[in-house]
Formats: structure tokens, C-alpha cells, sequence
């Protein structure tokens, strides 16, 4: 449950819950086709149903040799699609199904499978669905490398790009049959990740989003430094929630252990000063700035190059202030629209609403840290001029997409002014 600084009154979830929308009444069908990369289905079925996903399994006769239908029932809670001739559906199952999905999803796609898309065969269920269907194709191919490197699919997959089917990778990397090159399907996490990016309506294409993350490290001397303990997680779902909404997004990391969100833009920078050069150099090209990175206020005055060695005595270490980042872009003659973050340890609406009207900008999110910093969940108190909203406790990602939806409405209500 939400922290008590953060509850207004016990209804609060009741009447916060059109904000914490996931990507449900989004549906796909997700055909798997008979290669080893099968097994990865199941992995990616159940991060889509967490996502919120309704998910429709569609399988050939060969997938069946590779993972049972009865693991994916199991994974999505419907009966799974095998045989055309199953007494279901009026024996329309090609029909019926591919009309109430938003996107039919092979993953793995097989080289034969390809050539049957590319030439408009349709000999089984998962075939005959593509070519009967009105929604878009998402394929995610998986193959040996020489299979993918052969002429004849490289121009089934030609044919595929020109035909308006989406293809998802393929990846480069160790395969099943002990070589290593390109072919391999993408991971269930990525690919999940592309998929409810594609699902998500395009409100922010064309508009460039510039953020900060992570922590930023001050160096002492040649091995100490100063730092935090953020994660970075909040940053980089951000970075992810505006990339499903269309933007092009440029995220400006600080030292992190996490995977670089997949279609951004990534500069890796280390201190508070490479970070504000980092942020100088693009914020003239964005149009949305989101200030997450937990940046040092301050830095040693004066660094060693060499280990500073043990004498037995103090240390006293004389400390300047970093350059604030977020007050130079929010002070720029034509910033872009400007959205800060504030983690506090007490008195969270007094000391975020003093830093909303310091910085002075549109809108400001802002936590807890001793609930925040490194953890999976998070919740935030928004502050814009219309005063205060509540995202409740979930995890970031659900949080980051709430809380671009909150800045997608300001920044168009910006533009129409």
C-alpha cells in the first residue's frame, strides 16, 4: 500500500485506477511454428500476459514436437490452436480468430514458415490465419545461420518487408546447433517489449524526448568516489514508455547494471559534469526533457590521480557544487516542456512543491526514497498547475507509462496555447 504522506483518503486507489491502465483489451495472436526456439514462447507468452496482453496461441503440428499446447493453455488460459479441422469456430477458426486480434505475432518463424508467407501459401490453421487475416504481422524469425543467410530467404524476407509485415530481429549469437551467427530469435524479454511497444497508439510520434538516469559517480582519486544507490530503473522504464508511444527518445545514463532500453538513443556518461555537457549538447534538438538521474549536488574540489593512501588520520575532503542540470535547461529562452523528479526522505509534499516552484516548471514527480531508490515498485505524487495527482504503488514500468500519459496530455495542452 501506498505510504501514508502519500494518502489523501482511503478511496484514493478506487479513483486513481483509469490512470494504472495496462495494455489490456489489446489481444494478439501469437503463432509458433516447429524450431527450437520454440521454448521461448512460453517465456514471452507469460511476459505478455502480465502486460496486460491478451494472448491467443496458434501452433503448428511441428511446434507441437518442440513445447506441448498444454504448457500454453496453461500460460495464457485459452485452449491453443492447432488443427484447422477442430470442431471450433464454425470450422472458421482462421476467421474468427485473426478478426478479434490487434496483431498476429509468429515468434518463432521457421524459414519454411517464411516461404509460405511470402508466397501466400496456406496448407494449415497458422498459414491459412495469416493470409485471412486484417490485422498487422509481427514475425520474429529463427534459424540457422546458413538458413538465414541463403538466397532464397533472404528474398522471402525481401518480400515480407514489402508486403507490410513487421519483422522482429533476427539476433546474432551462439545457436542450437552450436555455431554462432545470425539467425537466432530475439529473447522473450525484447521481443515482448517490441511487441507492446507496437500495440501502443503512436501519440508521440515525431516528438524528441531527451532524459536523464542513474546516479552519477564523483570521483575522489583513483579508486574512491562519491555516489548514490540509484538503480536507474525509473529512468530507463521511462525511456521505454515514451519509446512505445512513438517518440524518438535520447537517454543520457549515468552508471547503471541495466540493459540499454532497446530503439533509444544511449550516452553513457559517469559524473555530473559529463552529464551536463552530455545534456548541453542535445537539449536544443528535444521537445520533452525528463530530469530522473539522482545527480551528485556536489564534487571534490580537487581529485588524485594516484590512491589516496591510508595514513591513520581524517580525511577531509572539501566539496563544490555540481552544476544543476534541470534548473539550466528549465532557464534556457525556448525550453523544451520540462518534467523534474524529487526523492525526499520526509516531508515529501513540502519540500516537492518548494522544488516544482524553484525550478520553475510544468510538472514534477515525486517519491520516497527510502521506498524508491533500488526497489522494483515505486509510487509518485505528480505537482502541475492543477495541483496534485497519485500514482499508486506498482511497478515502474506501469508507473513510467501512467506518468507519460500524464505528461503527454500537458505537453499537448502546452502546444494548443
Amino acid at each position: 500500500m501506498p505510504s501514508a504522506d502519500l494518502r489523501q483518503d482511503d478511496n484514493f486507489l478506487v479513483k486513481m485506477r483509469g490512470i494504472m491502465e495496462r495494455t489490456s483489451a489489446k489481444r494478439i495472436v501469437l503463432g509458433i511454428t516447429g524450431g527450437i526456439a520454440a521454448y521461448k514462447a512460453a517465456e514471452l507468452a507469460r511476459l505478455l500476459v502480465k502486460q496486460g496482453v491478451e494472448v491467443q496461441v496458434a501452433m503448428t503440428e511441428a511446434a507441437c514436437h518442440f513445447i506441448t499446447p498444454t504448457t500454453m493453455q496453461a500460460l495464457t488460459g485459452r485452449p491453443v490452436l492447432v488443427n484447422q479441422w477442430d470442431a471450433v469456430d464454425n470450422g472458421m477458426a482462421h476467421i474468427d480468430t485473426s478478426r478479434a486480434a490487434d496483431a498476429i505475432v509468429i515468434a518463432p518463424a521457421t524459414a519454411d514458415f517464411i516461404a509460405k508467407l511470402a508466397h501466400g501459401l496456406a496448407d494449415d490453421l497458422l498459414s491459412t490465419l495469416c493470409l485471412a487475416r486484417d490485422c498487422p504481422l509481427l514475425v520474429a524469425p529463427a534459424m540457422n545461420k546458413q538458413m538465414w543467410g541463403n538466397p532464397a530467404t533472404r528474398r522471402n524476407v525481401a518480400q515480407l518487408a514489402q508486403d507490410g509485415v513487421t519483422l522482429l530481429g533476427p539476433a546474432s549469437g551462439e545457436q542450437a546447433c552450436g555455431e554462432e551467427g545470425m539467425g537466432r530469435m530475439l529473447e522473450a524479454e525484447q521481443l515482448a517489449q517490441d511487441i507492446v511497444a507496437f500495440l501502443q497508439p503512436k501519440l508521440l510520434s515525431g516528438v524528441k524526448v531527451l532524459l536523464t538516469a542513474g546516479p552519477t559517480y564523483e570521483a575522489i582519486d583513483a579508486v574512491r568516489g562519491l555516489t548514490n544507490r540509484s538503480s536507474g530503473k525509473m529512468g530507463y522504464a521511462l525511456a521505454q514508455a515514451a519509446q512505445e508511444l512513438g517518440a524518438n527518445v535520447t537517454l543520457i545514463s549515468g552508471p547503471t547494471a541495466l540493459n540499454k532500453p532497446h530503439g533509444a538513443r544511449v550516452v553513457d556518461v559517469t559524473s555530473a559534469a559529463e552529464m551536463f555537457d552530455a545534456v548541453k549538447q542535445h537539449v536544443a534538438d528535444a521537445d520533452i526533457f525528463i530530469s530522473v538521474a539522482a545527480v551528485a549536488d556536489y564534487r571534490p574540489a580537487q581529485t588524485s590521480a594516484q590512491k589516496i593512501k591510508k595514513s591513520g588520520g581524517k580525511l577531509t575532503l572539501e566539496l563544490t557544487p555540481n552544476p544543476d542540470i534541470l534548473a539550466y535547461v528549465a532557464e534556457l529562452p525556448e525550453p523544451p516542456f520540462c518534467v523534474g523528479f524529487a526523492a525526499e526522505s520526509e516531508k515529501l509534499r513540502e519540500h516537492a512543491a518548494a522544488k516544482r516552484k524553484t525550478k520553475n516548471i510544468p510538472l514534477l514527480a515525486a517519491n520516497l526514497a527510502q521506498t524508491a531508490i533500488g526497489s522494483d515498485d515505486n509510487e509518485l505524487l505528480l505537482f502541475d498547475d492543477a495541483g496534485e495527482h497519485v500514482l499508486p504503488c506498482a511497478d515502474k514500468l506501469t508507473l513510467a507509462r501512467a506518468l507519460m500519459r500524464h505528461v503527454l496530455k500537458l505537453y499537448q495542452q502546452g502546444a494548443k496555447q
